[in-house]
């Protein structure tokens, strides 16, 4: 392996850890944040023993993720330091501001929070985590529009050899960006959705702390309901951005390689893209892909075989990715709807009870197959019709030291992740602390 591929299983592997934590924190703090001002509302107890519960999940989720993102912003100098030589003053300025504005808020009123429940009144200490929640998404934004113009290069000028920032407003009107933002916001929603609804679920069915763990399902169902509806149909709308600008990587997503009108929508491929074509095509949708893509039945869909062959994205890996997302996607608003109906006596339903902490594990497989899909999707390019990714990477830096440190980060991070789940598997089981004592 040589210093390229060295440098993107790096940043990959670092990227894919990071964003194990990154959804949870996004959706659970809103979660937190309500059930707390449920407590400012009714003067329930309960509802406060709930921002306490959830909020310590809360926070060691977000400690050890905030922990594996420092990584990633070094290595944009360490391994990408052409990157950011001829794109740092658009893709600086945006990070700068998710550091500068975004994390630190979130980490202030975090500390706020944390150590303000017998300092603050109930209502100042509901705003701090709200804050919190607000902090968080903010972050989210301003990571997604840099993303977003890797994807969609907008609002820049060439000067000094160099891209430079041309139009700020440009920048974070980003089409492509946008929608990733609302696609990944709402598939993190679902995903801290499934993971109040799995731990209450194991709690309702071994009789613990019923009450509790009831109020917290009955919260999360309509939230995981509603998102997950969103996600499936802005899902849809997102597509059709991609066949927009980026055809090679629809192409890829769904193995098209021929260009033709009223294109089918086969439920049943099996690609092979070292001969540029698919070896089974099973159950064609006449003019399905041409509708998804394009809103129309009779739109042309342009294949694969008419891109360069240097251009093409890793078929296999983008469109398995793409195709098991789907399904998961289509999967958990299933799962939302049957949740709903239970919502008020899920301890009736032992099958569901019994699902629910399973399902757990699967919105974190499918927002990180949405990546993957994002990001290799994308390939030969880092900036899309703009900079190659082997063009990026960093001159003078050998295979060892890059092979030694994704050993490095490989060990870090893997315990890092192994102490997460231990954590949130601890204190989740462990369920909430006593109610106190009333006193007579």
């Amino acid at each position: 392996m040589d210093v390229l591929l060295l440098s993107r299983l790096q940043f990959a592997m670092t990227t894919f850890v990071h964003f194990i934590f990154v959804p949870l924190t996004l959706g659970l703090s809103l979660l937190v944040a309500y059930m707390e001002l449920k407590f400012v509302r009714s003067g329930d107890e309960t509802y406060r023993r709930m921002a306490k519960f959830w909020g310590k999940l809360f926070l060691i989720n977000f400690a050890l993720g905030a922990v594996t993102g420092i990584a990633l912003e070094f290595q944009f100098g360490t391994n990408w330091s052409r990157y950011s030589a001829y794109v740092g003053d658009i893709f600086g300025s945006l990070l700068a501001i998710e550091a500068t504005l975004a994390f630190f808020l979130e980490s202030t009123f975090l500390g706020v929070w944390i150590f303000g429940w017998n300092k603050l009144s109930p209502k100042m200490h509901n705003a701090a985590i709200w804050l919190v929640a607000l902090a968080a998404n903010l972050s989210a934004f301003w990571i997604i529009m840099a993303n977003g113009w890797m994807q969609n290069p907008v609002g820049y000028v060439f000067g000094d050899g160099r891209a430079e920032l041309g139009s700020f407003m440009s920048l974070i009107s980003n089409e492509f960006a946008w929608h990733q933002f609302i696609h990944v916001l709402s598939a993190s929603y679902v995903l801290s959705g499934f993971f109040v609804l799995g731990i209450s679920a194991y709690h309702i069915a071994k009789g613990s702390n019923v009450d509790f763990f009831k109020k917290s399902f009955r919260i999360a169902a309509p939230f995981t309901l509603i998102f997950a509806i969103v996600v499936v149909v802005q899902g849809h709308s997102h597509g059709a951005t991609v066949a927009k600008y980026q055809p090679e990587k629809l192409a890829a997503m769904e193995s098209h390689w021929e260009t033709r009108t009223q294109a089918p929508q086969y439920l049943l491929v099996i690609p092979d893209p070292s001969n540029q074509r698919n070896r089974l095509e099973l159950f064609p949708i006449p003019g399905g892909l041409s509708m998804l893509a394009y809103h129309d039945f009779n739109a042309e869909v342009k294949g694969l075989n008419d891109f360069p062959r240097e251009d093409h994205p890793p078929v296999m890996t983008t469109f398995l990715s793409f195709r098991t997302m789907v399904a998961l996607g289509f999967l958990f608003p299933i799962l939302a709807v049957w949740v709903w109906f239970k919502r008020k006596t899920p301890e009736d339903s032992p099958l569901l009870l019994r699902i629910l902490p399973w399902i757990i594990p699967l919105p974190y497989i499918a927002v990180q197959l949405g990546w993957i899909v994002a990001e290799m999707g994308r390939q030969p390019w880092i900036v899309y019709g703009m900079m190659r990714t082997s063009e990026a990477v960093s001159p003078g830096i050998t295979t060892a030291q890059v092979a030694g440190s994704l050993a490095g980060f490989m060990a870090i991070y893997g315990l890092l992740v192994a102490l997460c789940v231990f954590l949130l598997s601890k204190y989740g089981r462990k369920g909430p602390a006593p109610a106190p004592a009333v006193q007579e």
